[in-house]
């Protein structure tokens, strides 16, 4: 039987076309003797394995199916060493959604969960009007209601077992996960106060300001009191070290009162410095000062007995004198490699 495409060729055509058809039946042949010396070595048998995961099944159906036209259903199955009874059973439970097999008679195991429990507890999982409720408590609910007695852990094993996802779909946006972006040191700065407890509970304030680009503590001050003068003085002091530009630096600082003080205003107000409130002029917070409030105290502080203001302003000053003769730079986002700070101490960093 000649087909119309076939007879519209010239003879040079179809003797290629023949040619191109050998080399890829050549190469099926070569994959299926492969495949056949790796079925064969491995021993796998269908007559003699269970495939309890529903999905494998299904590969095999639709295999079957492909297969089937061109080659006839009893030579697909004997090829597969598969009996027809069992081909035809996963086709019905094809079509009923259920070729994942597990046991429908618990009395193997009395307390394993029945087929129409565990859906129960997917139904409940996966359903909108308890999306609130924690799986744990959805447990402990479900037993009360009546629908299925089983444990928090149980529920667990099931919910990791099977997928399921509770439907808990954010509708509020995200927080900003960029925060401000400079492109030179002394363009904005971050200033804010800790509290730091001795042994015997008693506590003192330290402030400090810290440089947006290159990371430079630029001023600090540890106080026995809270008081808005000390945050006066840490600017007075990163001002006086800060380069001359066409700009006075931004300051980034909460809304607490020891940044919108009268006397921190009448800084503000000589033009010296602008400042910019987090979570009031900004939608986000001050973080990057609060990061290095955390590297500091648990990384360094909280490595020494803390027992004297002496020992906390030694301490801070060893920590701020590394900070300022190794520090470590970020560029931007479109370069995020670090490069080292080659000035001398006490003067501003210059990035290499």
């Amino acid at each position: 039987m000649v087909s119309l495409e076939v007879a519209d060729l010239t003879e040079p055509e179809v003797r290629q076309e023949v040619l191109k058809l050998q080399r890829r039946v050549e190469k099926l042949a070569a994959l299926l003797r492969l495949a056949l010396a790796l079925l064969h070595t491995s021993g796998f048998t269908l007559s003699r394995e269970r495939l309890p995961d529903g999905h494998a099944k299904l590969q095999i159906l639709r295999a079957v199916d492909r297969a089937r036209e061109c080659i006839p259903l009893r030579a697909v199955l004997r090829f597969l060493r598969m009996s027809p009874s069992r081909f035809h059973a996963w086709r019905r439970r094809q079509t009923a959604c259920a070729l994942d097999d597990q046991w429908s008679c618990p009395r193997t195991s009395p307390y394993r969960l029945t087929p129409s429990e565990v859906q129960a507890i997917g139904n409940m999982v996966t359903s909108p009007g308890y999306r609130h409720v924690p799986t744990g408590t959805l447990a402990v609910l479900a037993h009360r209601l009546g629908t299925v007695s089983a444990s928090p852990s149980t529920w667990y094993r099931l919910v990791g077992q099977y997928g399921w996802r509770r439907p808990r779909l954010r509708v509020h946006p995200a927080k900003p996960k960029l925060g401000l972006r400079t492109t030179g040191a002394d363009e904005m700065w971050h200033i804010g106060t800790t509290v730091i407890r001795f042994l015997d509970g008693t506590r003192v304030y330290l402030h400090a300001v810290i440089d947006n680009v290159s990371r430079r503590i630029l001023a600090w001050r540890v106080a026995d009191t809270f008081a808005p003068v000390n945050s006066v003085a840490v600017l007075l002091e990163a001002s006086r070290g800060a380069t001359r530009s066409a700009s006075a630096p931004v300051v980034l600082a909460d809304a607490g009162v020891e940044n919108v003080d009268a006397q921190v205003d009448a800084l503000i107000a000589t033009g010296v410095l602008r400042r910019l409130l987090a979570f009031t002029e900004l939608t986000f917070s001050n973080s990057m000062i609060e990061a290095w409030w955390r590297s500091l105290k648990h990384q360094w502080l909280f490595l020494h007995p803390l027992d004297s203001v002496a020992t906390i302003r030694r301490l801070v000053a060893r920590s701020t004198s590394t900070n300022t003769t190794t520090c470590f730079h970020i560029r931007r986002s479109e370069d995020r490699r670090p490069t080292r700070c080659t000035s001398a101490p006490g003067t501003r960093c210059r990035r290499t």
